[in-house]
């Protein structure tokens, strides 16, 4: 207990002896906002430039200790220049979940809160001991528009209501609930907005000019960040590129008026960080200011409150001789920063904070173990299976099983980037070697025709009973400044693959990383099966091994569109355009846009088979005036005004208890066309469907759920008809229609260009 006390004494600030006891910043009987303004009034003007920057050294005369803003925690605490992991001992690991693209497809959100919950708890126990903050800038929310972005294993998928519902959860979790008195964490959603470009074939986030229309934006990429600000985040961080020409840390359309004007986020703890850098890029290469000093200003006045880097630190203090800023811009920055610490319960005593207990017991719990490998084991997608799957293990004689590729035995790669240390991480090989009766072999990387690898690999597949294939891209191909250029599986995989496959054993293709187009192995009749495992996490082997051999039985979706090899040369990553233009030869983007997937957003097979039947409602037409009706003019949210609850029998009329997630969409001719193919508008995983027996999902249906954008950006709720499909390939539809005139549910605001 001595040591833990010691460490706390270095973090968090003295409201009992030190100088800031007189200061009304440690008195708990005033508000937030009263807490934060009163330690501004006792700043220098010089003091608050150094406040304002991620490491930020403190005001040492008053007591107010250094911080540290920058902390990662994507899929669990993660290295980062917050976060400080131990050599040995305490603290020396974390739990590592799977990357958000493979818990995206699980399509289950009462598991991403628990995931949120324990990585919040563990952070905790973390800035305990002084090995990190209490912000962290986690969750990237930016749609996975185009397959070949580095960053899209971050995001849980391609679709704005499932990133929405998904970081709907995730901030609860973080945070320690929708409203707390303290919050547990301060989440950070990110990348705000239009982000999803690294370095493609020159192209460089840091000077990329996202050209996007008002329509586009509103229904497509802004969806997740209003969800974040709905839930109450507390931070949100703008991001390296333009947006229609104005640098987003320097724009006060999206800072002002769309985030704290239109959508309210004006909470006295919630402030705008920027990305690392990303001020001096508003200066070079955007070249959107003049002059550092203008570029600092700007984007200060437009409503970013803490830089990540320096700039601010160095070219603040000139521009406010320049008279380009004042006390009153830095103050209301400084305090939105200090409000957020208070708000975390930062200047209070230990035992007024209950997360002040926690410590490395809370660290990597046996729950907190279980529950990263079942993250996996649900959001692992069967992709074909001529029944092979699961495999029959038995007790007399043992499985031999061959695993090849370049991911059979990853250990680090099995975690994606932004990752933390784990206890241990588990590859395909791995586990099947520690699981009774499967003799298991690992033949290594193939590598090209010339190599050793290659009859190394056919010697160990002959002599098996089984093949596992698990390959895929890393981080080496994609990841953060680095997008890849090519989405098909190469001349050399293709080749030594075709070549197990045709020696007459079950072969089954582990695909891992991104998605690569399966064409050439779904169409192959000597491939037996296909999962696709994403980044697993520290239990990816484990989960991979359960799914395989039946004790789990996979039920995740693809999160996103598996696209044909092609599609990368039908149009260029730096189209921010979804809709389809045969002047541009963009063929569209996303299920929404493009129906010619190799494997479709939301598809997923099972080891057993299901019905699905919608109990839909007598009405089949429907009023929009009476719809709104109940709704008043000063409305918060119009577009969650209710529609109906629409519950759908999910029936397992197979042999094998599994999972099942129902996924709902609209479609329909309403609203400005072209019309979407269709849009998910509501989904929900029901577990452990025993084999003859239903369960029932009850999908919330609201007016924003039908309503769609117009070319202004506005949310109109339009007459016309509408379709409730169910499933990929849809299993089950209601059909009505909605009469009268068009009522707007949302007047976006128009963009100023300021």
């Amino acid at each position: 207990m001595s040591s833990r006390v010691l460490a706390v004494g270095h973090i968090f600030p003295d409201c009992i002896n030190g100088p800031l006891a007189s200061n009304d910043v440690c008195n708990k009987d005033l508000s937030v906002g009263e807490r934060a303004k009163a330690l501004v009034a006792a700043l220098k003007t010089e003091e608050k430039y150094d406040l304002l920057v991620s490491t930020s050294p403190g005001v040492e005369r008053l007591g107010l200790p250094s911080y540290e803003w920058w902390q990662e925690a994507l899929h669990g605490v993660a290295s980062s220049p917050g976060v400080k992991f131990s050599d040995s001992g305490d603290f020396s690991y974390a739990t590592s979940f799977p990357q958000p693209i493979l818990m995206g497809a699980a399509f289950d959100d009462e598991l991403i809160e628990a995931v949120a919950t324990v990585v919040s708890t563990e952070a905790r126990a973390f800035n305990n001991f002084n090995r990190s903050g209490l912000d962290y800038w986690t969750p990237n929310i930016n749609p996975y528009r185009d397959p070949r972005w580095g960053r899209g294993q971050e995001t849980p998928g391609e679709d704005p209501y499932h990133l929405s519902s998904y970081v709907t959860a995730l901030i609860k979790g973080l945070q320690g609930g929708e409203d707390p008195d303290i919050l547990k964490v301060i989440a950070t959603c990110k990348h705000f907005t239009a982000y999803d470009i690294e370095d493609w074939l020159g192209n460089e986030r840091y000077e990329f000019d996202a050209i996007v229309t008002p329509q586009e934006l509103a229904e497509y990429y802004m969806p997740p960040f209003e969800a974040c600000v709905r839930a109450n985040v507390g931070s949100i961080m703008c991001s390296y590129n333009a947006l229609n020409g104005v640098p987003t840390c320097s724009s006060s359309y999206l800072l002002q008026d769309i985030l704290r004007d239109h959508w309210n986020w004006t909470r006295d703890y919630q402030y705008v960080v920027s990305d690392c850098d990303a001020l001096q890029n508003v200066y070079k290469p955007h070249e959107y200011r003049d002059t550092r000093e203008e570029s600092a200003a700007s984007s200060l006045l437009a409503g970013t409150d803490l830089n990540c880097g320096t700039y601010y630190q160095i070219h603040l203090p000139a521009a406010y001789e320049q008279g380009l800023i004042n006390d009153t811009t830095l103050d209301l920055s400084v305090t939105r920063l200090y409000a957020a610490l208070i708000k975390l319960g930062y200047f209070d005593s230990e035992d007024s904070n209950e997360y002040r207990s926690l410590d490395f017991s809370d660290v990597f719990t046996p729950d907190a173990e279980n529950l990263a490998r079942r993250a996996a084991e649900e959001g692992i997608v069967l992709i074909k299976n001529d029944g092979t799957l699961p495999l029959q293990i038995s007790t007399a004689s043992n499985l031999a099983a061959a695993f090849i590729g370049d991911w059979a035995n990853a250990t680090t790669d099995m975690q994606g980037n932004y990752q933390g240390v784990a206890k241990y991480l588990h590859s395909p090989y791995y586990a099947a070697s520690q699981a009774p009766n499967i003799n298991a072999v690992y033949a290594g990387i193939p590598g090209d025709p010339t190599t050793d690898g290659y009859p190394r690999a056919l010697e160990a597949a002959a002599d098996a009973d089984i093949i596992i294939y698990a390959d895929g891209p890393t981080t080496a191909s994609e990841a953060e400044s680095k997008d890849r250029t090519l989405i098909r599986w190469s001349g050399e995989k293709i080749d030594i693959m075709t070549q197990l496959a045709g020696l007459g054993k079950p072969f089954v293709l582990v695909q891992l990383g991104g998605q690569r187009d399966d064409a050439p192995f779904i169409n192959h009749p000597n491939v037996s099966a296909i999962l696709w495992a994403g980044y697993p996490g520290q239990s990816g082997g484990d989960a991979i091994l359960n799914v395989l051999t039946g004790k789990v039985a996979p039920a995740g979706r693809l999160p996103v569109t598996q696209y044909p090899a092609h599609y990368v040369e039908d149009v260029p990553m730096t189209d921010m355009n979804l809709r389809p233009n045969p002047d541009t030869g963009n063929p569209g983007r996303t299920y929404m846009w493009y129906d010619k997937a190799t494997v479709p957003f939301g598809f997923g097979l099972h080891y057993t088979n299901f019905s699905a039947s919608i109990n839909a409602p007598e009405d089949e037409y429907w009023d929009i005036a009476d719809l709104t009706s109940s709704i008043t003019s000063t409305a918060a949210h119009k577009d969650q005004a209710p529609f109906q609850t629409i519950a759908v029998t999910v029936s397992n009329t197979g042999g094998t208890t599994s999972d099942f997630v129902v996924l709902g969409f609209i479609a329909g001719a309403h609203g400005p066309e072209p019309h979407p193919i269709k849009r998910l508008v509501a989904y929900k995983r029901l577990h452990d469907i025993a084999a003859g027996e239903a369960q029932t999902a009850n999908l919330t249906l609201s007016l924003g759920s039908l309503a769609r954008r117009d070319e202004d950006g506005n949310l109109v709720l339009y007459p016309g008809e509408y379709s409730l499909l169910v499933d990929v390939p849809t299993q089950a539809a209601w059909n009505f229609t909605l009469e009268g005139e068009p009522v707007v549910l949302d007047e976006w605001p128009r963009d100023t260009g300021r």
